[in-house]
């Protein structure tokens, strides 16, 4: 029971500091979300097109 217990109060604590870093980092974060849209996109196309090639 205590270790359930342990586990829920890490579990909690780790999700409260993601959200927080997040907080703090939400600038940057756009900003690798924007430069990672183009390469989903060339990613998405390669796949498309080995997709046609089959």
């Amino acid at each position: 029971m205590i270790s359930k217990v342990i586990k829920i109060i890490i579990g909690l604590a780790l999700i409260g500091l993601g959200a927080w870093t997040i907080y703090l980092w939400w600038g940057d974060l756009l900003t690798l979300i924007r430069g990672g849209i183009g390469l989903v996109l060339i990613l998405a196309g390669l796949i498309t097109f080995a997709l046609v090639a089959d």
